[in-house]
Order: structure tokens, then C-alpha cells, then sequence
């Protein structure tokens, strides 16, 4: 990414930089430490600014640098001193978010990619879409395991089969492999609460429950849940699916099924906010990390009818060993990084519109 002056358009000239804003984070700094192994230079953001600084320095290319300010309060005046090509946002959980962090950087004509897995958040941020195109930036939501990697998953599979009616898939995380707190938040944001109806629901559904097992190669059976992703919207729409089911679930089962029970307490009313207490929860979960491993996996099966109109079903795997498992999320936001000059502008709100812009 070549640095560049202001243009007529006043746009900033960007430095070929990726500021990753949570940068110290479970998955900022993943992104961060793959990045600068590729060349790429980055500066790792968020408000703790001894954390951020010990993150950068563990970084041994020299490609990293550190910045401290509030990420969602702030961000204007970094972008103007820094001038970063890309701002890749990590700070979830983005269920109740709003867009300010990707209106900011439209307006300083920076590319936005964020790890959003919040269903309302990137299914709205189209809202985005004409403000993005008219300054000639990309706005990318969901640049994660979902719905980029479960829609390029579809993309790879999708040839095989003259029709598509059915997708189920899911995630099981290690026990021992690192979680973050926004992500338990969001998870907490929607156990035991009505999700909102998709494609062969036949509802109501809720979150956390219609519990079942799902068996993966090398792991066994694992107990899944309910979850609320943006998939549920984008991934019909997109294919024409008639039914879609998503679940995630707790490698060990006293902890998928204690949140479970938690899920039918917040079901019939008891006034829980879990989200306020994601922080202790999360703790309570890592004293049972010696009996769990760090090994963790992804299933996607689809079904339909194959080229010559017969059913077909097509299973997919990925597993994840020796606590692997967080980087698989990384993965879509690294590679769009690093292309640096994104090939459109505008909202790539669904991964699932343009797979093959973001793998390509």
C-alpha cells in the first residue's frame, strides 16, 4: 500500500497502515501479529495504553506501534494524524452497537472492516451504503467466521448442486482455548430471549435452547444451542435457502448445560441480565479448563438437490487443535487488510453478496 497525498476529493492520504482498533485484544491481536509478519505495518488501539504497548513490542518485525485513546469516542483525530489505509474494529460485542466508529471512518475516507457477528448491527449497516460510495470507501461488516467464512464455505460447495434448500452449521469452541469477554457478552445479549424468525423457523426459537448434539471428526459429539447471527438473514436471501440453523456450543457439558438451564430461567422471566455478569461468568467457566482441551471446530451441511436434480447433502468440517481455534475468525478481516486497495467501494454489509471480492 504506496502512501499517497490528499486528492480533490479530500480524502486523506493514507499511510499504508492498519489501525486495529482493540489491537491488545483476544482477536485484535491476532490480526496484528499476522499482518506485520506479512509486511504490513500496524498500530494496535484501545484505552489501555501500557496493554497496547506491551502488545506492540511483543510484535519482532518492528511493524507495530502502539495508541491509546477511547476507540469509540476518539477516533477522528487519530485517523487524521495517523492516516491509516484501513481501520479494522475489534471491539465487540457489537450486539448493541451503533455505526459512529464506521461513519467516522467514512468521513476521513478510510476503508472500515469490522469482526461484527451481531445480527441487527451488520444486517442494518447498509444503511452506510451511499455514503460509502460517494466518498470511495469500503464498509465491510461481518468480516469473520460468520458470515464470511460460512457463505465462502457455500461459495466453494455451491457448484455442486443445481439447487440449495438447507443449511445447518455451527461452532464448537476448546474449552482451553482463549475466550474474550465481548464475545461472552454477546453470546449473554440473547440466551433464553425470542430470536427473530428465519427461513424455516417454526418457531419461536430461543436463544441458547434446542439443545442437540452434533457429532465432529476428531472431536466426538459435542452439545450445540441456538445462536442469533446475522446469517439467519443474509445467507437465505442470498442463496434462496428454505430452512437455516445455526448453533454454537461448550466443549464440556456441565457448562453447555448450566447455561442452558440459565437460558430457560431468562425464558420464563426471571429478570437475569447476564451481560453484566459476562465478566465473573467467564471467570467461573476457567476453573474448568483442565478438564477440557484446546481443540475446537466448525461444521457447515448443506443440502439441495445436484446437477441432475437428485438430493445431495454435503458436509464440511474444520477442526481447529492445540487452541488453534481463535484464529479461524481472523482470518477474512487479515486477508482483506492486507489487499489494502479494496477493488469497491460501498457496504459489503453480507459477506455473502461478494465472497469472492473478499477471497478473491
Amino acid at each position: 500500500m504506496a502512501t499517497a497525498e490528499p486528492s480533490a476529493s479530500g480524502k486523506c492520504a493514507l499511510t499504508g497502515k492498519v489501525l486495529i482498533l482493540g489491537g491488545y485484544g483476544n482477536f485484535g491481536k491476532r490480526i496484528a501479529r499476522a499482518l506485520a509478519a506479512s509486511g504490513t505495518p500496524v498500530i494496535l488501539a484501545g484505552r489501555d495504553e501500557r496493554r497496547a504497548k506491551e502488545e506492540a513490542a511483543a510484535i519482532p518485525s518492528g511493524l507495530a506501534e502502539a495508541v491509546a485513546f477511547d476507540v469509540r469516542q476518539d477516533l477522528r483525530r487519530p485517523l487524521e494524524e495517523m492516516k491509516p489505509a484501513v481501520v479494522v474494529n475489534t471491539c465487540g460485542p457489537f450486539q448493541n452497537s451503533d455505526y459512529g466508529v464506521a461513519q467516522t471512518c467514512i468521513e476521513g475516507g478510510t476503508h472500515y472492516i469490522d469482526l461484527a457477528d451481531g445480527r441487527d448491527f451488520v444486517t442494518g449497516i447498509s444503511a452506510l451504503d451511499a455514503q460509502a460510495r460517494d466518498r470511495g470507501v469500503a464498509v465491510i461488516s461481518g468480516a469473520s467466521t460468520v458470515p464470511a467464512l460460512s457463505s465462502a464455505v457455500i461459495e466453494y460447495l455451491r457448484p455442486q448442486f443445481s439447487e440449495l434448500h438447507t443449511l445447518r452449521f455451527g461452532i464448537s469452541p476448546g474449552q482451553k482455548a482463549e475466550r474474550g469477554l465481548a464475545t461472552t457478552r454477546g453470546i449473554l445479549s440473547y440466551v433464553g430471549r425470542p430470536l427473530r424468525g428465519f427461513a424455516g423457523d417454526d418457531g419461536p426459537s430461543y436463544g441458547w435452547q434446542n439443545i442437540h448434539r452434533q457429532l465432529f471428526p476428531v472431536l466426538g459429539q459435542r452439545w450445540m444451542a441456538n445462536c442469533d447471527i446475522p446469517d439467519l438473514d443474509l445467507l437465505p436471501r442470498a442463496y434462496g435457502l428454505r430452512a437455516i440453523r445455526f448453533s454454537a456450543g461448550l466443549e464440556l457439558a456441565p457448562l453447555h448445560l448450566g447455561l442452558w438451564a440459565l437460558s430457560w430461567l431468562v425464558r420464563i422471566g426471571v429478570p437475569l441480565d447476564l451481560p453484566r455478569h459476562a465478566g465473573w461468568l467467564l471467570k467461573a467457566s476457567n476453573l474448568f479448563d483442565p478438564l477440557g482441551s484446546a481443540d475446537g471446530g466448525m461444521f457447515v451441511i448443506l443440502g439441495g438437490l445436484d446437477l441432475d436434480g437428485c438430493p445431495r447433502e454435503r458436509r464440511w468440517f474444520i477442526v481447529a487443535r492445540r487452541g488453534e481455534g481463535p484464529q479461524i475468525p481472523t482470518i477474512p478481516a487479515i486477508i482483506l487488510a492486507r489487499k489494502g486497495d479494496v477493488p469497491w467501494s460501498g457496504v459489503g454489509a453480507d459477506a455473502a453478496r461478494r465472497p469472492s471480492s473478499i477471497f478473491a
